[in-house]
């Protein structure tokens, strides 16, 4: 398969799709880490986990995202030690004064002993288009690797509770995990004590610039604020911002994601009831108090819905022109409907960021937090549960409940923008969440497009507004455009296949986030 041809969408959705699970692809990689590895170190399996595909103006790119178990030798453990692998073709392909900061990192790195059992955290291979990064490698993010030493981070948490941001007794050691690892965007480590007697886990979130302190500043004002106006729910409450670091500390939530309940909805009304009492009760925060953040109006969010979609249109012409339609029309529906004063929102309020606790509900992950229409968390929050309960005899009680809470204080009118902002987040959620590496991903991603187009025509009829001529459900029209060549559900399928009776890469059968499977196992998430 030629790389061009993937990445320039002339090869379409099975190009990409064989340039990660073609029968020689995992062989190519795992000869390539390898070769990156210290004598008597041991490659293990390599799960992918991510996929993303960028087909921007100043180039085109696939990154995949790895878990790859390494160890140092045969008497200890594997550890996870997340990659990423990328192919790129750009327009200005000048990166040296990246590969310098790379260079230097890589030397820290080394130096600190963060890099072992790796030799080398980059590779770039020209001839393929094809580079490699290691964590703990991020040009944009100076500080990751220092905060990856055991020692720092040892030292760091000493100096916080010596402060007397949290009470906790000294510890000496540390092991730290990468749970998120997207260079050039966000980072998450954890960092457990060796002795769990004397402590407790913590999370390091890290930002650029001046985000941390935002970050941490709005985190506080909301577990303020719930914990004097909640009712039987409270928000993760940050330890502390290190401004050395850029980076904010949060103490691990002891629980599990409300998204891991809705596999049995039913019996959990009291919960999605709370869940949209707390909502209610979070849209209240004063705006003085949010006066930091930065105004997302509908424009915003569509703009950013046709940014991360803009894959869905390389790869899926039909859908990507159903999307654009769908859109319009939103855009349309919004000016009819009456507005109110943006108000402090979650931002990204879905149910793997409301956790089940031992004393309620717990929020947590106030990063997208912004000033807007109230109606973007419920509309989001609703998407969320679409897909999670598709066809699930739940589904109607979830949203009952989870309205019946929310709309003791809240007009009407804003319950109508929610639907409006449901059927645009179900677009959303096509472009992030449905994995690329599946075999299934145009289908999935199409059923969701047409699910997003039946509430928007729902909410024209309600609202009297002529809704367009009915066409073919988005899913036939995809099939009828795939049928002439009938190769790309195919070719994937088999792909998938041959990668599933490998041994030495295997492909996550969750199309969660990745951080979501990683944390659900061990019961913590910030």
């Amino acid at each position: 398969m030629n790389i061009a041809d993937a990445l320039l969408g002339r090869a379409k959705l099975k190009g990409s799709q064989r340039v990660l699970l073609s029968a020689t692809a995992p062989k190519v990689l795992r000869d390539r880490l390898r070769a990156l590895l210290s004598v008597g170190a041991t490659l293990g399996p390599c799960h992918l986990k991510k996929v993303r595909f960028t087909p921007g103006r100043e180039g085109r790119e696939l990154n995949a995202y790895y878990d790859a178990r390494v160890r140092r030798k045969t008497s200890e453990g594997y550890r996870v030690r997340p990659i990423v692998v990328s192919w790129r073709l750009e327009t200005n392909p000048d990166r040296r004064e990246e590969r310098v900061d790379l260079a230097q990192m890589q030397a820290e790195a080394i130096r600190h002993g963060v890099a072992a059992p790796f030799l080398q955290l980059m590779a770039d291979f020209p001839e393929q288009s094809m580079q490699i990064r290691v964590s703990p490698l991020d040009a944009r993010f100076h500080q990751l690797v220092r905060v990856s030493d055991p020692r720092h981070v040892c030292a760091m948490l000493a100096d916080v509770y010596a402060s007397g941001n949290a009470d906790q007794h000294r510890i000496s050691e540390y092991t730290v995990t990468p749970v998120r690892y997207l260079p050039g965007k966000r980072h998450v480590l954890r960092y457990d004590p060796v002795d769990q007697a004397k402590g407790g886990t913590v999370f390091a979130k890290l930002y650029m610039g001046e985000a941390g302190a935002c970050a941490f500043r709005v985190a506080r004002y909301a577990a303020d604020w719930m914990a004097e106006y909640g009712e039987d729910v409270n928000c993760v409450r940050p330890l502390a911002y290190v401004a050395e670091d850029a980076v904010v500390l949060y103490p691990r939530v002891v629980g599990t994601p409300l998204s891991d309940h809705t596999q049995r909805p039913s019996g959990l009304a009291e919960w999605w009831r709370r869940a949209g009492a707390a909502l209610c009760t979070l849209h209240h925060l004063p705006r003085a108090l949010a006066d930091p953040l930065e105004l997302h109006d509908f424009a915003a969010e569509i703009r950013e819905i046709v940014q991360k979609s803009d894959h869905i249109r390389a790869l899926l012409p039909q859908v990507g022109t159903a999307i654009d339609a769908l859109l319009d029309r939103a855009r349309e529906l919004h000016e009819r409907l009456p507005q109110e004063p943006p108000t402090f929102t979650h931002g990204d309020l879905t149910s793997k960021h409301i956790w089940v606790t031992a004393g309620g509900l717990t929020l947590i992950d106030f990063d997208s937090s912004c000033l807007a229409d109230p109606a973007l968390d419920v509309g989001k929050f609703l998407a969320d549960q679409q897909v999670r309960l598709y066809n699930q005899a739940g589904l109607e009680e979830a949203n009952k409940s989870f309205l019946a809470g929310y709309a003791l204080g809240a007009p009407n009118e804003r319950l109508l923008r929610a639907r409006l902002y449901q059927a645009v987040e179900l677009v959303k959620l096509a472009a992030r969440r449905v994995r690329l590496f599946k075999h299934d991903w145009a289908s999935r991603t199409a059923q969701l497009v047409d699910r997003a187009q039946s509430v928007i025509n729902e909410l024209q009829l309600t609202l009297g507004v002529p809704a367009p001529a009915v066409g073919k459900p988005i899913p036939q029209l995809l099939s009828e455009a795939l049928s002439p060549a009938a190769t790309s559900n195919s070719v994937g399928q088999s792909a998938r296949l041959e990668c599933g009776r490998r041994k030495d890469i295997l492909v996550s059968r969750d199309c969660q986030e990745i951080h979501s499977t990683c944390w659900k196992e061990e019961g913590s998430q910030t």
